[in-house]
């Protein structure tokens, strides 16, 4: 079994930024796509980024290109997700996700099999 576990949420102003962690146990991450979403109060959870297993493709949904970054450490077992110019609709509460089924790009909370508790951002305007 894999466990993930998510750090580095918090509160931050409109137009500041942070870094979401995901650290996994259990297994090495080396052999699974990696991927980050995230669900508003009252919204379905929706895809935000994914990385291949070694990092060179990645894929973003349109709201959040330009501004985030999805990168991975398979030494460190860790992903990361660089949020910049943040805007109060980012807010909302943010998972890792890995997958084994896939090999890239894959944006469905259906592909991905296991999921830690997730971390809260909340942006201010």
């Amino acid at each position: 079994q894999m466990q993930l576990v998510e750090s580095g949420g918090g509160l931050v102003q409109a137009g500041g930024s942070l870094r979401l962690s995901c650290a996994a146990s259990g297994r090495t991450i080396s052999r699974y796509v990696m991927g980050w979403f995230r669900q508003a109060p009252g919204k379905e959870r929706e895809f935000v980024a994914t990385i291949s297993w070694t990092g060179d493709l990645t894929r973003y949904v349109e709201s959040v290109k330009g501004r985030f970054t999805c990168s991975r450490d398979n030494a460190k077992n860790t992903v990361y997700l660089q949020m910049n110019s943040l805007k109060p609709e980012d807010t909302a509460v943010y998972y890792c996700a890995a997958s084994s089924t896939v090999l890239a790009g894959a944006s469905s909370r259906w592909d991905y099999g296991y999921w830690g508790q997730g971390t809260q951002v909340t942006v201010s305007s």
